[in-house]
Order: C-alpha cells, then structure tokens, then sequence
C-alpha cells in the first residue's frame, strides 16, 4: 500500500492531464472541421471547373452540333477527361472512353440523380464499371432532357489536389504547446496548494494540531484555508449535533414504519368482512337464478352497502396518510370558521333528525382561523358523524370556548352514554373500536377520530376528549386565529 501511494499521480499532474486531454480535444476537432471545410471547398471549385466544360458541352449541343464534333480542348485543363452523354432514361448514349456505350440504366448514379433534381450534381470518388478506373464525376442537366457528365480520373495528382491545407496545423500545435507550458505552470501551483490544504484536512480529521494560517498562500485558496481553521471547532460540534439529529429521525423513521405496518395490518383486518359480505351476496345470487326478485334485491342492496363502506374506508385511509407522510404540503390560509361549521351542521341535520338528534350551532359569526378549509371541514365532519352514530344522545353542541390571545377554542359536546374512563386516551387511535361489532353494523371505518387528531395537528393546534358530567362526550379543538398585519 505504501508503494502504491507513491506513484499515485498528485493532483496537479491529474489536473495537467486533463488540461492536455482538453487541448488535445480542441486540436483533433479544429483538425476535422478545418479538412473537412477545405475538401468540400476545392471539390466545389472542382467541381465549378468542371461545370463550365459541362455548361459548354449542353451549349454545343443544343446549336445541333454532334457529340463528336465538340471541341473542348481549349476548356480542358485537366487532361484526360471523360465526356458521358446521359438521356433522360438513363442510357448512356455518348461516351468518350468507350466505342460502344455500356447497357444499363445510370439513374442510380450519385450525380446524375441529384443533376436530375437540382440540374447538377458532382460524385467525388467512385470506381467506374466499364473503365475499370476512379473517377470525380460532375453532371449537367440540358434543357433538352439530356445530362452532360465529365470526369477526371481520381490519380495522384487529383487526390494532392483535394486534400485539405494542413499549415494550420502547425499553428494549433504552437498554441497547445504555449497553453499546456502556462497550464502546467499553473496546475502545479494550485495542485501544491491543494495538497497541502488536504493534508491540513486530515490532520483535523484524526484531531491532531492544527498547522499555523502563514503556511498557507496569500490568496483566495488561503483565504479559504484560513475560515476552515477557525470554523474547525464549531464543524465539530455541529457534526456532534447532526449525529444526535440523525439518531432522532431515525427513532421516529422507524416508529412512523412501526405504525404504517401496523395499519396495514388493521386495515388488512378491516377490509376482511366487507369483501366477505360482497362475496357472499355476489355468489348466493350466481348460485340462484331463480331468486325472487325481493330477494335478489336485497342482496344487492347488502353488497352495494358493503361497497360503500369499502369506499368510506379507502377514502379515510388515503386522507390519514397524506395528512401523515406530506402535512407540510397542505396549503393554509385565512378560513371562515363559523361558515364551515353552519355548512357541516345543515348537511349533517337530516341525517341526525332521523336518530332523533338535534344539532346547535352557537358559534359567533366571524370566527376566522389559519387552516385548510377542507381539512377543518373534515374535522367537524367526522365529530359530528360520531356523535350522530354512536353517542345515542338527543343533543349535540357546538360553541366557543374561552381561550388564551391568538387562539381560538370550540367545543363540540353531546348528551348521550358517553364512554368508560379507561377508553378515552385510545379513542384517537386507528381502529380504535369501543363496541366493534356496533361500529361496523353502523357502516363506521374506525378512522374518523384518527383523522381529527391529524388533521388538527396539521394545523398546529390540537383536539382532547374529556366525559361530561352529566353524561356525554366533550372534545375541545384548539385552532390558531388569523389576524390581518
């Protein structure tokens, strides 16, 4: 291990090679867009050249002049120069290096197509059937139809010709050289300055002394080095925090996990006897066709109820765990309190009406608090519900408590049987059931006071129970008031 430490390449000489690695991408692709500008450029200018022989050619051509009678050595300054006539349907009609024209379309030729389209078009470097030879090809297109092909064998000396004009090269080289001579100058500086500040970190790391501030440069590096020195006591405590933070979260991880795994076991417990009672209607119907129909519809209506109460359950479950896993995305602004409790108490009269119950609202207008509309909603809701369903009372109250500056209390109190002493502290608790089968013969989920608990903690206020002394339930909702600055 310790020979291997020292041929690791130190940090100036990675940052050196990066740097080269750099140059060397810019250089590579300076090259290729410099050959590939200067190819195309001279293939143009080949090509232009060979387009005048073309042009004159078509011009010949068109004064009735025979392909054999066209003199062009005055325009040919290339030597041997092949002439092709091409018509319309692709047959090679004229050809100077052959007695007799090859058979066979030409459409397909590179050139001729793009003539056919654009009425010229060049091919740059490909093997002749006929000739045997390379050649670059340049196509015309005649008014007439026909299309006019030089070519020049693709030697030596054409191939010097095209190749693209390296002298940049040697300039790219000079400045690569003068970039990497200044960058390693600079790699170095830096990359000692760098060491030596990792080295002053590992020694704070293993608690040892801390090096004096004048053994770092003058500079924005020392500058640095010198804030961590003196921040180096206060990193630790602040380390010492974070850890018992960590430990913290942890704890309350695994507790948040504990209670989702017991959920899903309550509600896995839960679903159990709706799905039963759906099952059962759906197969006694399946299994006799021949029901009366009072029959049959009084399966449906126990299964479609059970279906309902499935639903109740999804939706109380899906709104306890956003209220638990995302309460800090639960918007908040300025609610109207008393609104939403005249709203709640007029859905609900019917409903308590028929339980011979009766629903006071006493609430002053005007109470305005910091909430979620839909939360408090929610809150009043499932109170309400619960007295209607299960306190078997004649009364239920809802009014405005005393409470200390900035808060707002409301009491939502029955007159009914009230509970035993020892279920109080478990009536906020999921699937928390005083009579389990009473509360399920009553279509309840077992959720609506969990939900209370939470949504009031999401508020940052809070929700207690307490017996009445004659006879009933109490709770007392604490919200915070909303005042305008």
């Amino acid at each position: 291990m310790a020979m291997r430490s020292l041929h690791k390449p130190t940090y100036s000489q990675r940052l050196f090679v990066w740097l080269l690695g750099y140059s060397l991408i810019i250089l590579v692709g300076m090259v290729a867009f410099q050959y590939s500008r200067e190819k195309a450029f001279k293939t143009r200018e080949l090509d232009g050249k060979l387009q005048i022989v073309n042009a004159y050619i078509a011009g010949e051509l068109a004064s009735g002049v025979s392909p054999r009678d066209i003199d062009i050595r005055r325009l040919n300054t290339f030597g041997d120069l092949r002439v092709s006539i091409i018509d319309s349907v692709g047959r090679v009609v004229y050809d100077t290096s052959l007695d007799t024209p090859p058979e066979g379309s030409h459409l397909e030729r590179e050139e001729i197509r793009e003539a056919l389209v654009t009425g010229s078009g060049y091919d740059v470097r490909r093997h002749s059937e006929t000739t045997g030879e390379t050649y670059f090809y340049s196509a015309h297109l005649t008014p007439g139809g026909m299309v006019v092909r030089t070519a020049v064998p693709y030697s030596a000396p054409l191939g010097k010709l095209l190749e693209a004009d390296y002298g940049f090269l040697w300039v790219m080289g000079i400045i690569m050289a003068v970039m990497c001579v200044a960058g390693y100058a600079a790699t170095r500086r830096l990359g000692q300055n760098v060491e030596r500040l990792s080295r002053f970190a590992k020694a704070a790391e293993r608690g040892e002394g801390i090096a004096e501030e004048s053994s770092f440069p003058h500079d924005e590096l020392g500058s640095i080095s010198s804030d961590i020195v003196r921040l180096y006591v206060k990193l630790r405590g602040a380390v010492e925090e974070r850890d018992r933070q960590h430990r913290e979260a942890m704890h309350q991880q695994r507790e948040k996990e504990r209670i989702k795994k017991q959920l899903t076991n309550n509600i896995n417990h839960e679903l159990k006897t709706p799905v039963a009672s759906v099952q059962a209607c759906l197969e006694t119907i399946a299994q006799h066709p021949e029901m009366e129909a009072s029959k049959r519809e009084e399966f449906v209506r126990r299964a479609l109820a059970a279906v309902a109460r499935l639903n109740s359950l999804l939706g109380d479950v899906a709104l306890l765990t956003r209220l638990e896993d995302a309460p800090g995305a639960v918007a908040m602004e300025p609610v109207d309190l008393s609104e939403v409790v005249a709203d709640i108490c007029a859905d609900k009269e019917a409903e308590a009406t028929a339980k011979g119950m009766t629903i006071a609202d006493r609430l002053p207008a005007g109470i305005m608090v910091e909430g979620n509309e839909g939360l408090i909603a929610s809150v009043f809701y499932n109170l309400l519900a619960n007295a209607i369903a299960y306190s078997g009372g004649t009364r239920v109250e809802i009014s405005k408590l005393r409470g200390a500056p900035g808060l707002v209390v409301v009491e939502v109190a029955d007159d009914g049987v009230g509970v035993a002493e020892e279920h109080l502290p478990h009536l906020f608790e999921r699937f928390y059931r005083i009579d389990k089968g009473r509360s399920r013969a009553l279509g309840g989920t077992g959720l609506g006071l969990a939900i209370v608990k939470n949504a009031m903690a999401v508020h940052g206020g809070k929700v207690s129970v307490a017996r009445r002394p004659d006879g009933g339930l109490a709770f007392t909702l604490t919200f915070r008031s909303f005042t305008e600055t």
